[in-house]
């Protein structure tokens, strides 16, 4: 193995990944105003697999406070509104035909501290992935060192990986500080 095997753009990549993911995990938090992405992490049991809200119906936001799905098939109406119903997000679906209304109420203070628990969960669960890719690299520089990599560009590889770590662990502590700000204030 040679310092060519340690590819610092494919660890930055996959860390982006990481970031990239705890962006879109906040996009479905509620935060007391109405968004299709709300729906992103609600599956349903549809034609024998799990299936996204969104491929089963069409997702609108009409005003601030109410989310529309109009269910393609009828016969999956009540899947539908039973998964909204269980996935926690603290909604209660009212059906009229194949049209699920989606009433956002407005967040209490106990909501808002589960909420931000909850993006807390999201970002430590993003750290975790980046201190993945982290292990993964020095495990490269280790094997690397075996194959006989001299100790300064061991030092350069170690370094060059624990600043790309900082950063992105950087990056999520900020994301985190801000999503929390932006629920405690609504």
């Amino acid at each position: 193995m040679s310092e060519e095997d340690i590819d610092i753009d494919a660890l930055e990549k996959r860390m982006d990944g990481a970031l990239n993911a705890l962006r879109s995990e906040f996009g479905s938090l509620r935060t007391g105003r109405a968004s299709a992405s709300m729906l992103d992490p609600v599956t349903v049991e549809a034609y024998g697999s799990p299936m996204p809200v969104n491929q089963l119906g069409t997702i609108t936001v009409p005003e601030p406070r109410m989310v529309l799905v109009n269910v393609w098939d009828k016969a999956l109406v009540n899947a539908v509104d039973k998964a909204i119903r269980n996935s926690g997000l603290g909604i209660n679906p009212q059906m009229d035909g194949t049209i699920l209304r989606l009433p956002i109420p407005e967040l209490n203070e106990e909501r808002r501290r589960e909420l931000a628990k909850v993006a807390g969960q999201y970002a430590e669960q993003a750290r975790i992935a980046v201190r993945n890719v982290r292990r993964d690299g020095m495990d490269r520089i280790k094997k690397a060192k075996s194959d006989g990599m001299a100790e300064d560009d061991q030092k350069f590889w170690h370094d060059a990986i624990q600043e790309l770590t900082d950063a992105h662990i950087g990056r999520i502590d900020a994301a985190l500080a801000t999503k929390q700000e932006e629920i405690m204030q609504i």
